[in-house]
């Protein structure tokens, strides 16, 4: 299987710091560990405070698989991402 690098870009309804205190949370971190995903970035808009980004590496489809596990959508949203906000892009190297 590929490895596919997933990015998704996002409105949060609270703060940067809010929003990131339970991105890197441990219960965030082991979720992402169990479902064999790395981080590996994340960051605030330079413009738009309102928005944010994060690109995870996986198996191809783990990362839309978490994406679409009502238990992750629930910590999801519960940071402040606007899950119906969201642009997904998938990428992989050929």
């Amino acid at each position: 299987m590929a490895i596919e690098t997933t990015v998704f870009d996002f409105k949060i309804s609270k703060t940067f710091d809010e929003w990131r205190a339970i991105y890197d949370s441990e219960d965030n971190k082991a979720m992402l560990k169990a479902g064999g995903i790395t981080s590996l970035y994340r960051g605030l808009h330079k413009e738009d405070s309102s928005r944010a980004i994060v690109i995870f590496q996986a198996e191809e489809g783990v990362a839309m698989g978490m994406w679409n596990d009502p238990e992750a959508k629930l910590m999801i949203e519960s940071s402040g991402h606007i899950y119906d906000e969201t642009a997904i892009t998938q990428w992989i190297d050929h």
